[in-house]
């Protein structure tokens, strides 16, 4: 799945184009290194973000394969929840 994909459906971003935009401005690394919004992610991957609230790290636990509940979110990564 892909990145932008990814913190979208697992709400850590609201928005895809915000993901995409995080991404483009260097402010997402993938295990890391730079991520594009198209970088796919595997379970056990970590996940950073440098936004104005700080470094925030997340490791994916498993893909979603559709739409993801509210409730359910915390079953796909383990770090600060937002």
């Amino acid at each position: 799945m892909r990145i932008d994909l990814f913190l979208k459906k697992t709400l850590i971003v609201k928005q895809r184009d915000t993901a995409k935009e995080l991404c483009d401005k260097g402010m997402v690394k993938l295990n890391g290194m730079l991520s594009k919004p198209s970088r796919e992610v595997k379970e056990g991957d970590l996940i950073e973000i440098d936004d104005a609230q700080g470094a925030q790290r997340y490791r994916v636990l498993k893909i979603p394969e559709g739409n993801v509940r509210k409730e359910e979110v915390g079953t796909y990564y383990e770090g600060p929840s937002r």
